[in-house]
């Protein structure tokens, strides 16, 4: 987003006042360029044609006092070229080419105050708002350069000071200048502008690798003291083998049987059960030869 122009202190207003006279030259040379060339190119035309030019709009100074207090010396009139007769009536203020003895050929803008119809067509009596007297001679309507739309007032005076070499040079030529400087110091500006911001992203970027560079070798770093830690303190586990219980089942006493006679191998069980009886028998023998 572009920064708001600040234009507080002596400097802020002095560079407002330069960039409303700069911009103020530039639209007036814009619009100079613009009637200058639509004149050239209409006149170009028409003088083909073996025609007048006649413009549809035309600016005029005033330079006689004759229309005032309503138009006054040094305002511009902007005049409109009028097709039908008809559209001018008495109260209108016309410009024309005088025919009277006084003006004859000399550009006049005053106010209908008659519209009369002759052998020649459509005449328009004209006077000066303050002349005391009508003009001598009517206004033709093919002398009728066109009807007055517009009045400017006092830009007569700019127009007039533009076309010395003086106010030329202030109004138009300093001017033009300075914008074109200013342009100018825009251009190395952005230049040197768009250098930093190359050399900006250049520095992140490297700081962007080293940074990442000084990650990995802390982190190999930290990998490494972490083997060394486990290298230190883990301590190998000791493998034993648990002994084989072998368990040996006792020999089970052997019987006579009176019938077979031959060995019975008992049980655990029963061996104990009959080691139970022996012991049994045993001590019954032994109370009964203690009685005798």
């Amino acid at each position: 987003m572009k920064p708001r122009e600040n234009y507080s202190g002596f400097k802020g207003v002095f560079k407002f006042i330069t960039s409303v006279i700069s911009w103020t030259a530039l639209v007036i040379l814009i619009l100079l360029a613009l009637f200058l060339a639509y004149y050239t190119i209409s006149t170009r035309i028409y003088s083909s044609k073996g025609e007048k030019f006649e413009p549809y709009v035309s600016l005029y100074t005033i330079v006689s006092g004759s229309m005032e207090p309503n138009i006054k010396v040094y305002d511009v009139v902007i005049s409109k070229k009028i097709k039908n007769p008809k559209d001018i009536k008495v109260g209108d203020v016309i410009t024309f080419v005088s025919t009277s003895s006084i003006s004859k050929g000399m550009t006049v803008t005053h106010r209908v105050i008659e519209v009369k119809e002759t052998e020649k067509g459509t005449v328009y009596r004209t006077k000066g708002d303050n002349n005391l007297s009508p003009d001598t001679a009517p206004a033709e309507f093919h002398n009728v350069i066109g009807k007055v739309i517009l009045r400017v007032p006092q830009l007569g005076r700019v127009q007039s000071f533009i076309g010395t070499q003086s106010g030329w040079l202030i109004v138009i030529v300093i001017p033009a200048l300075i914008i074109i400087i200013s342009d100018i110091l825009k251009i190395f500006k952005l230049a040197g502008v768009k250098n930093q911001i190359e050399q900006i992203d250049e520095d992140n970027k490297r700081m962007k690798r080293e940074r990442s560079k000084r990650e990995e070798i802390r982190k190999e770093e930290i990998r490494k003291r972490l083997r060394l830690e486990k290298s230190i303190y883990e301590i190998e586990p000791i493998v034993t083998q648990k002994p084989t219980r072998i368990v040996v089942a006792k020999k089970a006493p052997m019987q006579t049987d009176d019938i077979s006679k031959e060995p019975m191998i008992l049980s655990r069980t029963k061996a104990r059960n009959a080691k139970s009886n022996r012991q049994n028998n045993s001590r019954k023998s032994k109370q009964r030869k203690n009685k005798r």
